[in-house]
């Protein structure tokens, strides 16, 4: 004869089996990227560090010095940075960014958006004042 007891205990022993298995479990959806991330994380973590920054921005720099003379003037920057980011980026004063001045202001962005101060940038980072200031001179 069948008890409530056996019944009991065996929906408990058929749940605890089904939980179990992950083939029956709901697929947990990938967070969605934004297309900057897609870009610019090159090693697929999630995240965008320094490294990549400036790997992004150094490459933008090259494409962006059409005249091939190494540095960036306030023309070839296509409104990237204010008239006041460019004169306290251009330390030596003479009109123009080197790709070393420009990857200055790119650390100096990236930490200026790195809020949680792990060294990496997040989507919600990303998505910041601070980080879209950075993605303009990243793209």
């Amino acid at each position: 004869m069948i008890t409530r007891r056996t019944v009991l205990s065996g929906s408990l022993t058929l749940g605890a089996t089904f939980v179990g298995w992950p083939a029956l479990a709901a697929p947990k959806a990938a967070p969605k990227r934004s297309r900057a991330m897609r870009m610019l994380d090159t090693d697929n973590d999630g995240t965008i560090d320094l490294d990549e920054a400036k790997k992004a921005a150094s490459a933008l720099f090259d494409k962006l010095d059409r005249d091939r003379d190494g540095t960036l003037d306030k023309r070839e920057l296509r409104g990237r940075l204010t008239a006041a980011e460019f004169a306290a980026a251009d330390p030596d004063k003479d009109g123009t960014l080197s790709k070393d001045e420009y990857l200055n202001v790119v650390e100096q962005r990236f930490k200026a958006a790195n809020l949680d101060n792990d060294g990496t940038l997040d989507e919600k980072e990303l998505s910041s004042r601070a980080g879209r200031a950075l993605l303009r001179l990243l793209q």
